[in-house]
């Protein structure tokens, strides 16, 4: 056991000795704030593979990843030392979360940071769209000079259909509603609309009316391929459909030949089902060489600022995690925010979700005449996570008793 030069409590693991490995060049300030922490961190510019992943986070304790790092179950059986992982996006499906839930690793992302870069490039992408403002710009380049308004339109009156009306969703309907735009919006969970948006009851009720569709919305099972064949016959003639969310949540093929047939005006995409590892892989889809198609290389969320306000939003939550055992946010984790109790070790314990275990470590804990200063337990359906305040003496004792108990996952004193 170590004594911790901040809080002057007895802790099981020193600061300067925990490891922090941020891949795919995060932004720096993070290194600062895990620095500023005493942390030993380690930055590397590019994403791993499985095999080299396993290699390098065996004695890591703290893992930050963009999305071009896929943390599977086997790597995160190899990690041992792993406390916490931090994905630097909003998208986790890079990640095994319930892998990591079982072994006790809370997972946790970015879901504000880059919401005003994404909603902005989805606004930008309206207009270029209903301007032609790309094929313009390719003619000029090609030396050819075309002034026309044939097919161009004003977007001011236009309706926008949002699915997904979460953090970025909402944003593009604030900013559609400000050059006055129509909003309606779907969303499978119910949602207070924004000024004047408006719910629509059914995915095809919102394609039939809007002029433009954009989707926002996570990469699952249900959001598969929820744009393609049948839902683009669904739209209306001359609409536009624009995705910067996963790359799994449109039929690429059946795109193609919704713009092909000319049912659909034109489309922005920035997302896709396969992407390449870095900048010198080669890059090919049926969207290319297609009359009013913005492709772009999931730049959504590639600003400065987007990138700096990931840096410092992950961090925190990580930082929080190690330094108080505080889960709220995690993305696969009962959430848990217990204050700091004086004079106390606080003692986390991560436990297979089943009847009875509560009972057990209470009973540890009066065996061993202990007092409880404070307690919160939070469950899913699989696992318990408990933050236990006790007084100092017998902190140890009653940490390694509870270690011992058969639904016990991961036990350890914070401080």
């Amino acid at each position: 056991m170590n004594q911790s030069a901040n809080s002057g409590h007895q802790t099981s693991f020193p600061k300067n000795q925990i490891k922090v490995l941020l891949l795919e060049n995060i932004h720096p300030l993070a290194r600062e704030l895990f620095s500023g922490e005493g942390f030993q961190v380690e930055s590397l510019s590019g994403a791993l593979g499985e095999k080299d992943l396993i290699e390098k986070i065996r004695d890591v304790h703290v893992l930050g990843i963009r999305s071009k790092t896929h943390v599977s179950a086997a790597a995160l059986a190899e990690a041992k030392r792993l406390l916490t992982l931090g994905c630097f996006c909003i998208g986790t499906n890079q990640v095994d979360l319930e892998a990591a839930k079982k072994l006790g690793v809370p997972v946790f992302n970015a879901p504000f940071g880059n919401t005003r870069s994404v909603a902005e490039m989805v606004i930008a992408e309206v207009i270029v769209l209903a301007r032609k403002l790309g094929q313009r710009s390719m003619e000029m380049h090609n030396k050819t000079w075309k002034k026309v308004s044939n097919q161009c339109y004003e977007v001011r009156g236009k309706t926008l259909g949002i699915i997904g009306y979460g953090h970025i969703g909402t944003q593009v309907s604030t900013l559609a509603e400000t050059m006055g735009m129509k909003v309606v919006f779907f969303d499978i969970i119910s949602k207070l609309p924004l000024g004047n948006a408006r719910g629509c009851n059914t995915l095809n009720d919102l394609l039939r009316e809007s002029d433009f569709v954009t989707l926002h919305v996570p990469a699952t099972p249900q959001t598969h391929n929820m744009i393609s064949e049948a839902q683009i016959k669904a739209m209306k003639k001359g609409s536009y459909l624009i995705n910067a969310s996963r790359g799994s949540v449109v039929d690429i093929p059946a795109l193609a030949a919704g713009l092909k047939s000319q049912h659909l005006a034109g489309a922005a995409i920035d997302v896709y089902p396969e992407e390449p590892e870095n900048n010198t892989d080669k890059f090919v889809t049926d969207l290319q060489n297609l009359d009013n198609v913005l492709l772009t290389p999931h730049i959504g969320g590639a600003t400065e600022e987007a990138q700096a306000n990931i840096g410092a939003e992950v961090p925190a939550a990580l930082i929080r995690f190690v330094n108080t055992g505080a889960t709220l946010g995690s993305v696969n984790f009962p959430g848990i925010d217990l204050p700091p109790t004086k004079g106390t070790h606080r003692i986390l314990n991560v436990h297979r979700n089943v009847p009875g275990v509560l009972r057990e470590i209470n009973r540890i804990v009066s065996d061993l005449d202990a007092n409880i200063e404070a307690q919160s337990l939070s469950t899913d359906a699989d696992i318990g996570y408990l933050v236990l305040d006790t007084n100092r003496e017998p902190s140890l004792n009653i940490k390694t008793a509870i270690e011992s108990l058969k639904t016990s996952i991961k036990t350890r004193i914070l401080y």
